[in-house]
């Protein structure tokens, strides 16, 4: 049985999720994310303003007058969350730490999801796959997703992207909807990404903190990396070494941006700095207006 803070924290997180849902993303959820098809509904009576290429010829002749075929969106998707436990996501110097940053995303996505009646799984890695649930629907459903995602405990500290979408491309036969939350702080997942984006929609959420491209100039600080307990102490103070550090920083994010755009994957920037839901809303409204562009 889960601790009662721990419960109370789940339930401030689904409220403040379902109210994100109902004032500002449940319409664009719904037209961004169409159906994989349509399905047939229904022969009805032609009636004025009809389009006659959906009339049925072969009803038409035995009745005698038009009748048309009636066709409703396959509106049923699936929705997986690939979330990035590694120990980075342990970081945070802002308001929130990404795992955080991570957690509330994720419920948005999920509640979006079961209130179009769409089903939403989850796949956590860190360098290997540590927890799969697959895709169901419902509201007790999408709290399991969020207490996992916020409270659930890695064995292992490293990053493998590739071995979180190889798993996603083994369990999810269909295309499906695909958020793939991390900090991208990996290497040698680039083949795996782009094979993804080309077999489901998939969008990239980067979650980073400022100090990840910004040191201030405090003296000498040391640095332990989360995932492999290695230290480095950095003199701050030296103009020089803040470069260098903020263009490494800078390099990453640019390697992503370049990645995403030739492989074809919607990327959503965000940062611990509490700003993710506007960072959100911004990208269904995008993409919304692409959309109706093309």
């Amino acid at each position: 049985m889960l601790p009662r803070e721990v419960v109370q924290q789940i339930r401030r997180l689904q409220l403040r999720a379902r109210r994100a849902v109902e004032d500002l993303l449940g319409g664009e959820y719904h037209s961004v994310f169409k159906g994989m098809g349509m399905a047939f509904e229904e022969v009805r009576e032609y009636q004025p303003g009809d389009d006659i290429r959906a009339i049925d010829w072969n009803v038409t002749a035995r009745m005698g007058h038009p009748f048309i075929k009636r066709y409703i969106e396959e509106r049923e998707l699936t929705v997986m969350l690939v979330v990035d436990c590694s120990g980075s996501q342990q970081f945070g110097t802002q308001l929130q730490q990404k795992r955080e940053v991570a957690a509330e995303l994720a419920a948005l996505l999920a509640f979006c999801a079961i209130s179009n009646n769409d089903k939403v799984g989850l796949i956590a890695f860190t360098d290997r796959v540590e927890r799969f649930v697959p895709p169901r629907k419902g509201t007790r459903h999408a709290l399991r997703l969020i207490r996992d995602v916020l409270f659930f405990q890695p064995e292992h500290h490293g990053t493998s992207i590739k071995q979180g979408l190889d798993y996603l491309n083994r369990v999810q036969h269909r295309r499906a909807i695909v958020f793939l939350l991390s900090d991208f702080l990996d290497q040698g997942y680039e083949r795996h990404f782009q094979r993804t984006g080309r077999r489901h929609d998939m969008t990239a959420v980067r979650i980073a903190d400022p100090r990840e491209e910004e040191l201030p100039p405090v003296g000498l600080l040391e640095l332990e990396d989360a995932e492999t307990g290695r230290r480095l102490l950095l003199d701050t103070t030296s103009p020089q070494v803040r470069e260098v550090y903020a263009q490494a920083g800078r390099k990453r994010r640019e390697a992503l941006q370049q990645l995403s755009r030739s492989s074809r994957v919607d990327l959503i920037e965000v940062s611990t700095d509490g700003g993710h839901l506007d960072a959100l809303v911004h990208f269904f409204q995008v993409r919304e207006h692409r959309q109706r562009r093309t």
